[in-house]
């Protein structure tokens, strides 16, 4: 995933914006929220245009975490997802978390 671009007191992102946080092209976005309508509810501007809550967004990085990274089926992490959605948000934090002070420690690391 690349860096994220939430910014504090949005209330909405666009599919580009989703797309460009998770790394992924417009098309398997548009496919995941289809897939998890339970999970994701976009909103819709007057031109017909998805806009995605901030919840949205940390779904949509739980899901990626699952299928791209656990190598999880659709169905399988529709049902994780289900089952233990608390659990999995959890472990995609601290992956966000350890992700971050990696950063740092490069950082560090080269400018030294």
């Amino acid at each position: 995933m690349k860096e994220d671009i939430l910014q504090e007191g949005r209330l909405y992102y666009t599919m580009g914006e989703v797309s460009a946080m998770l790394g992924e092209n417009t098309s398997l976005v548009r496919f995941w929220a289809e897939q998890f309508p339970k999970f994701i509810k976009p909103a819709r501007n007057n031109k017909g245009n998805r806009l995605f809550t901030p919840s949205d967004v940390s779904n949509f990085k739980i899901i990626y975490h699952l299928v791209k990274e656990q190598g999880l089926t659709l169905e399988g992490a529709r049902k994780r997802m289900t089952d233990n959605k608390e659990g999995t948000d959890h472990r995609v934090e601290i992956i966000d978390k350890l992700k971050e002070i990696k950063e740092c420690l490069l950082q560090v690391h080269d400018n030294l």
